[in-house]
């Protein structure tokens, strides 16, 4: 599974990093693997990391080239602004490697367990 969110340490990017964290003995359960992607550098994963306890790995896109292989670095809006970043979406891949589901648009709150019940 990948899980695409926008920054670390962010309020939304925290409850849905803590919520897989809580979820994570479920996922493994259901054979998943777990990477979070954002366009943060290494540093700021281990910072993130550390401070949520989370058993999973971060993986740094600072150049955006796997957001935007996975079509997810694109148009934002924010009070009137409009911006490119990542667009917090998570894709459900088989172990053959192909994406089985994808969850777009995705609410932090409660998504962890939205893709704890799509894996059973």
């Amino acid at each position: 599974m990948l899980y695409f969110y926008p920054r670390d340490g962010s309020p939304s990017c925290t409850v849905e990093a803590s919520e897989f964290r809580e979820n994570w003995t479920a996922l493994k359960r259901a054979g998943a693997v777990l990477l979070g992607v954002s366009p943060d550098d290494i540093a700021a994963h281990r910072k993130f990391r550390a401070s949520l306890r989370l058993p999973f790995a971060l993986v740094a896109d600072t150049d955006h080239t796997v957001a935007k292989r996975y079509r997810v670095w694109g148009a934002k809006s924010m009070f009137g602004t409009r911006y490119l970043g990542m667009l917090r979406t998570t894709f459900v891949i088989d172990e053959k490697g192909y994406i089985v589901t994808v969850f777009e648009n995705v609410r932090t709150k409660g998504h962890a367990a939205q893709v704890v019940s799509a894996l059973q």
